[in-house]
């Protein structure tokens, strides 16, 4: 991979993953325009790197041109997924309380990859579950705000969390400018 593709890859995932990868949101889905192959070099050559600052990725599916990267932050992500409401609503599509964190994304990959985007995403997006239900019982209508996700509920929460997570793509853009490493910048103390 050259520098250029790898300086490409960090400025996707900085803009579209920055709330997670400064510590602030469970996880991120991000669809890149990259080969399948190009990204697994990375996310192969960078694991350790996200490992060390509690961070995982990995492909969820390559649908057309694309592939799908999930990068989540483990312990933000296995303590969500436990909340009792984000449980039952992940069981009435199949998953169950006893399986681990990577067991439940190994099941929305396959879900992904037979050709339906499966609504229970924004629960392994850290989404309010009040939204994710409205989402799906308007059929993504008549939401009150629309944002990172759409909001059925509490739209000023969500607007506070949506300037939060625009800081952190500001904070992590002007890192980035004074240091093109996306994992040295992530690493820089400051307050969002």
């Amino acid at each position: 991979m050259s520098e250029v593709e790898r300086r490409m890859i960090d400025n996707d995932l900085a803009f579209h993953s920055a709330p997670t990868l400064l510590g602030v949101k469970c996880a991120n889905l991000i669809s890149i325009d990259r080969s399948e192959q190009t990204i697994a070099e990375y996310l192969r050559e960078y694991s350790s790197e996200l490992a060390a600052r509690g961070l995982r990725a990995r492909l969820l599916c390559k649908c057309r041109e694309r592939t799908l990267v999930y990068i989540y932050n483990v312990k933000m992500l296995g303590a969500w997924l436990k909340m009792p409401q984000v449980a039952e609503l992940l069981t009435e599509y199949g998953y169950t309380a006893d399986m681990s964190a990577e067991n439940m994304l190994d099941m929305l990959a396959g879900r992904i990859s037979y050709g339906s985007f499966p609504h229970e995403i924004g629960a392994f997006l850290g989404y309010p579950i009040g939204d994710i239900r409205g989402f799906i019982s308007n059929s993504g209508k008549n939401c009150l705000l629309c944002g990172y996700w759409k909001v059925y509920e509490n739209a000023e929460k969500a607007r506070q969390t949506f300037n939060t997570y625009d800081r952190c793509r500001e904070i992590l853009f002007d890192r980035l400018n004074s240091d093109p490493n996306l994992f040295r910048a992530i690493s820089k103390e400051e307050k969002i």
